[in-house]
C-alpha cells in the first residue's frame, strides 16, 4: 500500500505519516518548504520497516503534481491520498482588508491543490482506468461550518469548497473502487497559530470547546486512518468533524 500524503512533513501531517507507517502503508511525504523536517518524518516511516520518501511539490502547480506522484509510482501503485497541505495566507483580519494576492494563493493551495492530486490519484487508482481502487481523505476544517468571521473567512471559504469536491467526488468513483471523505479538525496544536501571531490562542479558545480542550495531531491521525483502511469499507461522501464537540 502507497499512500501520498500531501504537507507530510509537520504537525497534522507528520501524525498522518508515521501513523499510516505503524499500519502497513509506504508513504510519500510530500513538502514544500524545508526539506528537512519531511526528511525526518520519510526517517521515521523507514524505522518502521516500511519505504518512506520525501518528495518536494507545490500542490497548486500541475507539473509539480505529476512529478509528486510518479515519484511515488517508485514506491508502488498509489493506494491512498490525504490531501493535508493548506495554508492560510495572512494574518487574522476582515475581509474588507485582504489582499487580492493572499486570497488566490489560499484558494490555488487549498482548492487547486486538492483538485490536481484527486485527479492523478483518480487516473491512478480508478478500475475505469486499470486500477485497483483506493481512498482518498481530505482534511477540511471545521472553518468551513462556523465561517471563521473577522479573522480567515477566505480560508473557510476554501474548506467548504474542499467539503464540496468531497461529496461531488466520492459519488463520482463509488462504482470504480476509490472512496472519498473527508476530516474537519477543530482546534487542534500545530504551529498554524503561533505562525500567525496567534500564541495564545489555544488556551483562549478551549472554554469554547465541550470537551474543553485542544486536540492533538495523533488524534486527526486516527480518523484519518479509520477513513483509509478497510473498517470503512461502506463509507464515502462522509465529512468527519473531529472537534471535542464543537
Amino acid at each position: 500500500m502507497t499512500l501520498v500524503v500531501t504537507g507530510g512533513s509537520r504537525g497534522i501531517g507528520a501524525a498522518i505519516c508515521t501513523l499510516a507507517a505503524a499500519r502497513g502503508h509506504d508513504v510519500v511525504v510530500n513538502f514544500s518548504g524545508e526539506a528537512a523536517p519531511a526528511e525526518a518524518v520519510a526517517a521515521q516511516v523507514r524505522a518502521t520497516g516500511r519505504q518512506g520518501l520525501a518528495v518536494r511539490a507545490d500542490v497548486s502547480s500541475e507539473d509539480d503534481v505529476r512529478a509528486l506522484f510518479a515519484a511515488a509510482a517508485e514506491l508502488g501503485p498509489v493506494t491512498g491520498l490525504v490531501n493535508n497541505a493548506a495554508i492560510v495566507g495572512n494574518t487574522p483580519g476582515r475581509l474588507e482588508d485582504y489582499e487580492v494576492e493572499v486570497v488566490r494563493r489560499t484558494l490555488d493551495v487549498n482548492v487547486t491543490g486538492v483538485f490536481l492530486c484527486c485527479r492523478e490519484a483518480v487516473r491512478r487508482m480508478s478500475t475505469r482506468h486499470g486500477g485497483h481502487g483506493g481512498a482518498i481523505v481530505n482534511i477540511s476544517s471545521t472553518a468551513a461550518r462556523t465561517g471563521s468571521a473577522g479573522e480567515w473567512v477566505h480560508y473557510a471559504a476554501s474548506k467548504a469548497a474542499v467539503d464540496t469536491l468531497t461529496f461531488g467526488l466520492a459519488q463520482e468513483v463509488a462504482a470504480e473502487g476509490i472512496r472519498v471523505n473527508a476530516v474537519r479538525p477543530g482546534m487542534i496544536h500545530t504551529g498554524l497559530h503561533a505562525a500567525a501571531g496567534l500564541p495564545d490562542r489555544m488556551a483562549e479558545y478551549a472554554p469554547q470547546i465541550p470537551m474543553r480542550r485542544a486536540g492533538q495531531p495523533a488524534e486527526i491521525a486516527e480518523a484519518v486512518l479509520f477513513l483509509l483502511s478497510a473498517a470503512s469499507s461502506f463509507t464515502t461522501g462522509a465529512v468527519l468533524d473531529v472537534g471535542g464537540g464543537r
